[in-house]
């Protein structure tokens, strides 16, 4: 099926027979649901923090002497973020109008008659004033024209971190520079350096560069900082094969294999790449003003400093258990991970148990923050059976359970809390080494989804997702967190939000 013409083509983006026979293999088999036994839910399995555990946790980390750094996946364009005014632009286009008794026209209208409230009108005022063109209703085409179209603002096809998102005072702020301001908040290490890296897309990366020439030199001085700001693109070796209605290779017509980005769960490969004791995660848009940072700030410090605690109790056990394993330690050791992971040991596991013991200390760490689920879409914390037939904690998304089973869609409607990817990590071990981090994936949470190319159907293949499956065998801690931390812009109008203005 793979010609030595395409094994020619894959070899050069670094991606082995093997591997595209694995790829090709999944759309044949298709990937098995994951298997949850329970939501994961407080107390035992999502922790609450009383105020003194906050202080305590706080100031464990307040008193830390090494490197931290912010990750943040920042390539998804923003086209998503206006896709009713891309719709409502396509109604103008065809001399329609947007009707107030047409469900699908509200989101326009409401962005209409809110539009002095967003922080890029005044640079959409000076784009039509150049352009000749009145701003608002009484021009409701050229102003969608003019904040999306490349002849424009360009709004259209930029990534969220370039987008203003809120207004100051002194000026307008895009979502990037809030994480600038985040970063110097509780991402600054003893000697005043704040460690940033952005994952981006290959043609938007000359803007980001050009915006933090333009912007660094104000935030530092400005909070007492200095930045070491990086970026990295996603692998091409990440790429994942395309194919067709009968599961062979999609070729596009210059006969080579159509490859695809591998989804976010590819940029495991660029977090491990990263060099820092302690890596926050979070996403480019899940950001707020200033007067609105105290409490996400607050919790990034408590939860980083329940990592360093849990860190140095793991630690703690792996050097105990390289002087020698008796059934004390063996027995506090399994209790931690039964009463504070929550985990499961499988059948037959105590053949070995201080080999099996080490194996399951020697992992990466993550605290990852939960919020109260308010019916937002997407994944949710879970205890889960895992290919070796232990279970753990496990962020799962609704696409992975097998919700047509009457008992994972019961499982999966008494979850009482939402993944804000709220993340704080770590990677090096007790040694000082770093792990590497594709040895702790489980390949067999990818996702197939149906796309199009030239008017041909295909089949596409996401590798396991960032914080699903390719963290699936991280040692796991879910923590209960605000609902104000969590502040994503998933449309324009979100923007609108009390929380964003």
């Amino acid at each position: 099926m793979l010609t030595p013409t395409d094994l020619q083509q894959l070899q050069a983006l670094g991606i082995s027979q093997g591997e595209a026979e694995r790829q090709v293999a999944n759309f044949k088999r298709g990937f098995p649901y994951l298997r949850a036994l329970r939501a994961a839910t407080p107390p035992r399995s999502v922790v609450q923090l009383s105020d003194a555990r906050m202080g305590e946790l706080v100031a464990t980390f307040e008193q830390f002497d090494g490197s931290l750094l912010k990750f943040t996946p920042a390539s998804g364009a923003a086209s998503r973020m206006f896709k009713q005014l891309f719709e409502a632009e396509e109604t103008l286009l065809r001399g329609g109008q947007l009707d107030p008794a047409d469900k699908a026209a509200r989101p326009a209208l409401d962005f209409f008659a809110q539009l002095p409230k967003f922080a890029f009108f005044d640079q959409l005022q000076a784009t039509l004033a150049q352009q000749g063109q009145p701003c608002g209703s009484p021009a409701q085409l050229a102003t969608l024209q003019a904040l999306l179209g490349s002849e424009g603002m360009g709004y259209g096809s930029l990534p969220k971190g370039l987008l203003t998102f809120h207004r100051y005072a002194d000026g307008p702020r895009t979502a990037m520079e809030e994480h600038l301001v985040e970063a110097a908040l509780y991402a600054k290490d003893k000697r005043g350096v704040a460690q940033l890296h952005f994952t981006v897309s290959p043609e938007h990366r000359p803007l980001f560069e050009q915006l933090v020439r333009e912007r660094q030199p104000a935030y530092e001085r400005r909070f007492g900082v200095r930045y070491r700001i990086s970026f990295s693109e996603q692998k091409k070796c990440t790429d994942t094969i395309a194919v067709d209605a009968r599961n062979a290779p999609f070729r596009n017509a210059d006969g080579s294999i159509l490859l695809r980005p591998g989804g976010h769960g590819a940029l495991i490969e660029n977090l491990g790449e990263q060099n820092a004791d302690i890596v926050f995660v979070k996403n480019i848009d899940n950001v707020v003003p200033d007067a609105y940072k105290a409490e996400t700030v607050r919790y990034k410090k408590a939860l980083a400093g329940l990592l360093m605690q849990l860190r140095e109790r793991i630690f703690g056990y792996l050097r105990a258990l390289d002087r020698g394993a008796d059934e004390a330690l063996l027995g506090e050791v399994q209790r931690f991970f039964e009463d504070e992971l929550s985990f499961t040991f499988p059948h037959g596991w105590e053949q070995d148990r201080a080999g099996y013991l080490r194996t399951k200390l020697h992992r990466p760490i993550r605290v990852c923050g939960m919020v109260k689920n308010v019916g937002e879409p997407g994944g949710g914390p879970f205890g889960a059976v895992n290919p070796a037939g232990s279970a753990s904690l496990q962020i799962a998304e609704s696409s992975q359970l097998d919700l047509a089973d009457p008992a994972t869609k019961a499982i999966f409607g008494s979850a009482t809390h939402f993944n804000p990817v709220d993340l704080v990590c770590s990677f090096i071990d007790y040694r000082g080494s770093k792990l590497p981090l594709a040895d702790f994936r489980d390949p067999a949470t990818g996702f197939i989804s149906t796309k199009s190319k030239d008017g041909r159907e295909l089949k596409a293949q996401e590798l396991p997702g960032l914080w699903n499956g390719a963290m699936s065998s991280w040692t796991t801690v879910f923590v209960e967190v605000p609902l104000i931390t969590f502040n994503p812009v998933k449309t324009v109008n979100d923007l609108l939000r009390p929380e964003h203005q």
